[in-house]
């Protein structure tokens, strides 16, 4: 009984390494680049969807990418690419956490 508790604090110590590596891990998105206030639904009537994104980003809203029925914020990357991408279809590389994406680099869609 005396050394269960090392044991079984050894075990978590090598949990949480392994999901906290697993967490980190870049990955690749196709989606396109929107806000995420609008997310896949723009709402300024009369504007393209590219026309409102920006003014939503103008605004504050940060940009997202939506890829499927999901909408993930992008945090970082380069915003004068983010800019010419919005309303297209993109590729985002980066590390996922919850809904925001840290962006490595972005790329049109091929």
């Amino acid at each position: 009984m005396k050394f269960r508790f090392p044991r079984v604090l050894v075990l978590l110590v090598v949990l949480a390494a392994i999901l906290a590596f697993a967490a980190g891990k870049t990955q690749s998105f196709t989606g396109k680049v929107s806000d995420a206030m609008c997310g896949a639904h723009h709402m300024m009537a009369g504007a393209s969807d590219a026309d409102c994104t920006r003014a939503c980003v103008k605004q504050g809203s940060k940009y997202a990418l939506v890829v499927g029925g999901n909408v993930y914020t992008l945090e970082g990357g380069d915003a004068g690419t983010l800019d010419k991408l919005a309303g297209q279809n993109a590729t985002v590389t980066g590390t996922l956490k919850e809904k925001t994406i840290t962006v490595a680099s972005v790329a049109p869609a091929k």
